[in-house]
């Protein structure tokens, strides 16, 4: 049984419990920051579905989802649960309750039964990905070259953008409040950008990306590090593909660390 949950008094042993589990942990919830914006705070938003699945009375998986109702879209932002059982109910209820969303899943790489779940529903994944965090100050960078977005490069850097994911160039640009973007550019070429979320203690590059013809110029390197110094003195941290060697060689040089753990796995299933 699945419950709409108001307050999360009565799960905290169990997500405390859960999370502290190697295989089942939620790597949305490792820092404090994280804790408190997508656990303590679900329950006061409104576009958020806070849900506990029961059996006999007995809570056997808590899950967060973020809705957003315009763009068709669910964003697991807590998934808590070592039972089948809990998996299967919260996926159809989501195919139930929100027909013909998309819905992202962002877990601990060893949650191998929320993993088979999606592979049965036909869910697309992207490659494991490695957390790292910046482990010390911004390293000293020629920025030449490096401007943030304007209306001037605004239609070539929504060309080059990526578009197989939620912040398209349009939305990134619509939210300065909650990203910076800063642009390469090259004898009035925009050959590549980066978006950097600008508004938590711990802030993220969501995206990086340099043209094909452009790369190995050390232009990654000028965009990361304009972001670095623009975002002390908050800390940063980044996911990367675990067999990227080029962006881990990268951003190793530039004094990010691995953190071990605390990797994740993203699926993206399109409900019928």
């Amino acid at each position: 049984m699945i419950q709409k949950l108001k307050s999360l008094d009565p799960c905290m042993d169990f997500i405390r419990d859960v999370n502290q589990d190697p295989e089942f942990s939620d790597p949305m919830l490792v820092t404090d920051e994280q804790w408190r914006l997508n656990l303590l705070r679900s329950v006061e938003r409104t576009d958020e579905d806070v849900l506990g699945v029961y059996r006999d009375g007995i809570l056997i998986g808590f899950f967060v989802f973020m809705v957003s109702v315009e763009d068709r879209n669910l964003e697991m932002t807590v998934g808590l649960s070592r039972c089948k059982e809990a998996y299967e109910e919260i996926l159809n209820y989501l195919q139930e309750n929100y027909p013909g969303y998309q819905a992202d899943f962002v877990f601990n790489p060893g949650n191998y039964l929320l993993r088979e779940l999606l592979e049965q529903k036909g869910a697309e994944f992207d490659p494991e990905q490695q957390k790292m965090v910046f482990s010390g100050r911004a390293p000293e960078v020629n920025m030449e070259g490096i401007v943030p977005l304007s209306d001037q490069y605004m239609e070539q850097y929504a060309a080059m953008h990526n578009t197989d994911m939620f912040w398209t160039a349009d939305k990134v640009a619509k939210r300065p409040d909650r990203f910076n973007v800063f642009l390469a550019v090259d004898q009035g070429n925009v050959v590549g950008y980066i978006d950097v979320t600008n508004c938590y203690e711990e802030n993220e590059p969501y995206d990086i990306l340099v043209k094909e013809e452009y790369r190995r110029r050390g232009w990654g390197r000028k965009l990361l590090g304009k972001a670095l110094k623009e975002n002390e003195p908050s800390s940063m941290m980044l996911l990367v593909d675990i067999d990227n060697e080029p962006a881990l060689t990268l951003y190793e040089s530039m004094e990010f660390v691995k953190r071990q753990g605390e990797n994740n796995i993203t699926a993206f299933w399109k409900m019928p």
